[in-house]
């Protein structure tokens, strides 16, 4: 199978695509139909529909640019309200001129489409700032979209009331489906953030309590090693013999701290059939794979001894390993059971690709290794799903572990 991960497409990305693509042509259908519809009013000059074309186009073009900077790349490490590289002034400001002339222009001609531009741009620029800012914002535009309408009406002669109504209910409807929308993208962003928070610190919370157990029996080693070494350098002269057994004593001891150090790595290098198979739960659903296990009440019953569940938890790792870097997979499943004196592990899973020449050592080690110990590990690719099989026999030896 390749070597090279392969970039899954996760839920999160899923939520991303989703929210940019139904905010984006939301907003192009409301500035292309609604709020472009006096451009093509024959009563206005060329030049001032010409210019309204070009506002619409920076329009539309300014307001996808901004919200692909506000919808980060998945994963992100952060949820950032300012995007990195700081706010798109650019885009704002383009954004920004090119819904004052689409508001402008029919504003001065009394038609009622004039906030629809200013709505779309105000509500996207509202969601880089904070949220206090964001309300001030809005509270903003919404009195300026009354007063602006209220004004013109009032002016001409016309009924007001709905003049002001419309466009300050148009600035807030605006604004709620936009920080609506992206407030769930932000809460999903959040959640997968803590959950990759959570993995890491599983991590590290394992990375000090293997640094401790060792600090404890290196400390206690080398102390004593310490005061032995002082002492036999202080009877060299005086009592050559008594130095010399000092300096046995302190060879027997480095023993010692050797054995132990060793101890303590194999024990944390050592892996279970039952721990990985809970790993293999907990890793493959954050990311975001639904994944079905199935485990035979009579593999409790029967354990294997400490060499066997070695094998097979190695085997689990490197399945888990191939389904995150080697596959598109979307499903997993595994099935545990013992049968006629054998244990057997069966992991499966959708999205496989073609695997490439010179791939593959990781499983063939494993393979090798179960035969040493009396069992087997196959696997075959059929389509787009990949199975791996291994089989060990309950009695399985000691020394398979290898």
């Amino acid at each position: 199978m390749p070597d090279v991960p392969i970039e899954r497409e996760t839920g999160l990305g899923n939520l991303r695509r989703y929210t940019w693509w139904s905010l984006a042509v939301t907003f192009a259908s409301l500035l292309v139909f609604i709020a472009g519809r006096w451009v093509l009013d024959p009563h206005l000059a060329l030049r001032t529909r010409l210019l309204g074309v070009a506002a619409l186009g920076v329009a539309v073009v300014a307001g996808a640019a901004l919200l692909s900077r506000r919808l980060p790349h998945v994963p992100a490490g952060t949820v950032r309200v300012v995007p990195p590289g700081g706010l798109p002034v650019a885009w704002l400001v383009a954004g920004g001129a090119a819904a004052a002339v689409l508001g402008a222009v029919p504003l001065s001609a009394h038609r009622p489409e004039w906030p629809t531009a200013p709505a779309v741009i105000v509500s996207i620029a509202a969601t880089f700032l904070p949220p206090r800012r964001r309300r001030m914002l809005i509270t903003v535009a919404v009195a300026a979209a009354a007063a602006a309408g209220a004004a013109v009406s009032a002016a001409s002669g016309e009924r007001w009331l709905f003049a002001a109504a419309f466009p300050a209910g148009m600035v807030a409807m605006t604004a709620w489906v936009t920080l609506g929308t992206l407030w769930a993208w932000d809460i999903a962003e959040r959640l997968n953030r803590a959950r990759r928070l959570a993995a890491e610190l599983a991590v590290k919370d394992e990375r000090l309590r293997f640094a401790a157990e060792l600090h404890d029996i290196q400390g206690h080693h080398l102390q004593v090693i310490s005061l032995k070494s002082e002492l036999a350098a202080r009877l060299v002269e005086a009592d050559p013999a008594r130095a010399a057994a000092e300096m046995r004593e302190v060879r027997r001891l480095s023993a010692d701290a050797l054995r132990d150090t060793r101890a303590v790595v194999q024990g944390y290098r050592r892996t279970t059939v039952e721990e990985e198979i809970s790993n293999a739960v907990k890793v493959l659903t954050a990311a975001d794979i639904t994944t079905r296990m199935e485990l035979d009440p009579g593999a409790a019953a029967r354990p294997l001894p400490q060499t066997g569940r070695h094998l097979m938890g190695l085997v689990v790792r490197e399945a888990t390993t191939n389904v995150l870097r080697h596959s598109r997979a979307r499903h997993a499943e595994a099935d545990y059971r013992v049968t006629a004196g054998m244990v057997r592990l069966r992991v499966s899973n959708d999205g496989a690709v073609p695997p490439r020449e010179g791939t593959g050592t990781g499983l063939r080690s494993l393979a090798e290794r179960l035969e040493g110990a009396g069992g087997t590990l196959t696997w075959k690719r059929d389509g787009d799903r990949f199975e791996l099989v291994a089989s060990l026999p309950v009695d399985t030896a000691e020394g398979g572990a290898g």
